[in-house]
């Protein structure tokens, strides 16, 4: 503050000569955790320009670029400022006098970073500086520690702590030097940049007896909580001899494992273990132990041990391989497509050693084996054959793992070939069956009646049934149509229809082979039946006649024997078929008899009374009762 008093009419003066958009922040400021700190800031702008309504201004944080959204710090028109600033920061410069210096008040950490400042004039008058104030905020003080600690030379300890919050001024006391002989202390105030730094320095000649001891640097500020330490360990050096490290081995995940390093030095050096770049565990000591508890594949890799007293650096290697079955693949989630897409399917995993990855449709193995972390299935233009189960089976030698996910395949409906009419007893029956996804709506259309039927009529006795994909229709004609040359006429049409698309087809009646063969196969069987029984009729007959030696007499019995049935038929015009049911049907001329088999019998009884009014004699002199149907 006293230093910007002093350096701002400078800057005024130079601005009254020329000048262009130009700002003066410290390029580095450094404070502690939970103080304060304040960034000195004096900014110019062209002579011809005039402010307009005022001189405003903006503290941005990270960025210099408001299309890049940074954080706001401060800002004088509004109190919107982003959250982790909110009641922290005051403009403790005059704008109108070109002074931007800031105050911001309790930092953490998360506001170590870049300062920018934007002019803001009025109108189109606003300029963002390019240049910027870092900030780090610490939550210790920094030690100068030499390099090297040698025994009985001189070593010179500093402390330093930032001075940079006007409100308080911190103060240094060194800890644990009770034990050192003779120590001599001294305070410096240093200030560059318009930034300052309070330091103490500690001077004494160590002893090997010192190795080990620890020292430490307190900054707090009076009359606040505030408190900071720091501690360091002497480390008096000299050349390490040998290092010796577990040797490397390979561990189930899960275990625990423990890595020793011992270290021959004189006097001890500092031992660290480090994992890459990573230090994971250090010390002043001749030995050293590094417990690594519940051991997972991110800790795999190199461990080296390394000692360092100064006078040279020695280092030892192990390698630590951790062995664990596979992950659970990750894979696509399940879809649902339309039928000639092509998609890429992803299965990814971790092994130790590296899994075999197999891809399963339904149980069965599609595409390769792939011993890698990574497996892509690809399936060009899918069918709905394609529809199904995908599993990926991830494998090695300490376990299996798998994830699954379904394709569901979308596609416009398909006839199925059972679509057709046959001849029933009740008439002619029209199934039609189709196959699509979503299910196919069935209908079928009679054009010579001009009618739909896709809902139950007791005429067509309507009938629907859905399993999974494929839509079965049924429908029952009661008449079987007039007789066209062969057979009867039959004009149905079935529609099928899903979101995907419509088809139609007429359906064929088909008379099929086996019913061709029991029509044929019962006609002569009939023939050859009746004519064994009107053989044996007459041989009774005979056989009777010489039995009684009497003419014979019509008369009227309650149970007559049987002596022939004659069945007259129509040879030109009587059809049988045998339906579903197993029955015979008559179909043509015959249509009109349903289920009456017998036309017409003649019965002869012998030595029966005559029935009166139901008898007569035939031409050749026999008795007869004629017995027609109705």
């Amino acid at each position: 503050m006293w230093c910007l008093e002093l350096l701002l009419p400078l800057l005024l003066i130079i601005n009254d000569a020329s000048c262009q958009w130009n700002v003066w922040v410290p390029r580095d400021i450094s404070a502690m955790t939970n103080s304060c700190v304040v960034i000195p800031c004096t900014f110019m702008y062209p002579s011809g320009i005039r402010p307009y309504r005022g001189v405003h201004g903006i503290w941005y944080f990270g960025q210099p670029y408001p299309q890049l959204f940074p954080p706001v710090v401060f800002k004088t028109r509004t109190d919107i400022v982003h959250e982790s600033y909110k009641g922290r920061t005051k403009l403790l410069g005059d704008l109108h006098q070109r002074n931007c210096t800031l105050l911001i008040n309790n930092i953490g950490s998360e506001h170590s970073g870049r300062y920018y400042f934007r002019a803001d004039l009025g109108g189109a008058n606003m300029y963002t500086f390019p240049d910027f104030s870092e900030l780090k905020v610490l939550d210790q003080p920094n030690i100068d520690v030499p390099e090297e600690i040698v025994s009985d030379e001189n070593l010179e300890l500093t402390c330093y702590a930032p001075d940079n919050c006007p409100d308080m001024t911190p103060e240094i006391q060194w800890m644990y030097t009770d034990y050192l002989p003779d120590p001599e202390f001294s305070s410096d105030y240093l200030e560059e940049s318009n930034t300052a730094v309070l330091s103490s320095t500690l001077t004494f000649t160590p002893r090997p007896m010192h190795n080990g001891q620890l020292l430490g640097c307190r900054v707090y500020y009076p009359n606040t909580t505030l408190v900071y330490e720091r501690l360091i360990s002497l480390d008096i050096k000299y050349a390490p001899r040998s290092v010796w490290v577990n040797v490397s081995s390979e561990v189930m995940e899960g275990s625990t494992v423990m890595l020793h390093c011992e270290v021959d030095s004189n006097p001890p050096p500092k031992i660290s273990w480090m994992f890459g770049d990573q230090e994971l565990l250090w010390d002043t000591a001749s030995n050293i132990s590094l417990a690594l508890d519940d051991v997972t594949p991110a800790q795999e890799g190199i461990y080296t041990c390394v000692g360092d007293n100064g006078y040279g650096i020695m280092n030892t290697s192990l390698y630590l391989a951790v062995k664990y079955p596979p992950r659970e693949p990750v894979v696509n989630d399940s879809m649902t497509i339309q039928e000639g897409t092509s998609l890429a399917l992803h299965c990814s995993t971790q092994g130790s050693p590296a899994p075999t990855l197999t891809w399963l449709k339904d149980g069965e193995l599609v595409g390769t084996i792939t011993a890698d972390e990574l497996s892509v299935l690809e399936i060009i233009d899918i069918t709905p054959q394609g529809d199904g189960q995908y599993r990926c089976l991830a494998e090695n030698e300490h376990g299996r793992a798998s994830s699954s996910m379904n394709i569901t395949v979308e596609y416009a409906p398909v006839f199925l070939e059972e679509s057709k009419c046959t001849v029933v007893r009740e008439g002619v029956q029209c199934v039609c069956m189709a196959t699509g996804n979503p299910e196919p709506t069935i209908e079928f259309y009679l054009p010579d009646l001009n009618v739909t039927i896709n809902e139950t009529d007791g005429r067509y006795n309507f009938y629907t049934h859905t399993d999974g994909h494929t839509s079965t229709g049924m429908i029952k004609l009661r008449e079987k149509g007039e007789r066209i040359d062969n057979g009867p006429a039959v004009n149905v049409h079935c529609n099928i229809y899903n979101m995907y698309g419509r088809e139609s087809v007429h359906l064929e009646l088909q008379q099929e082979k086996k019913y061709m063969m029991a029509v044929i196969v019962g006609t002569i069987g009939g023939v050859a039946v009746i004519a064994f029984i009107i053989a044996a009729v007459r041989y009774v007959g005979h056989n009777n006649k010489k039995e009684n030696g009497n003419p014979r007499q019509d008369v009227v019995l309650e149970n007559p024997a049987l002596y022939y049935s004659a069945v007259k038929k129509d040879k030109q015009n009587l059809r049988k078929k045998v339906g579903e049911d197993g029955d015979y049907q008559p179909v043509g001329s015959m249509a009109g008899l349903e289920r009456q088999e017998l036309n017409y019998a003649a019965l002869e009884f012998i030595g029966a009374r005559p029935r009166e009014g139901a008898s007569g004699r035939g031409d050749d002199g026999s008795n007869y009762t004629e017995i027609k149907a109705k």
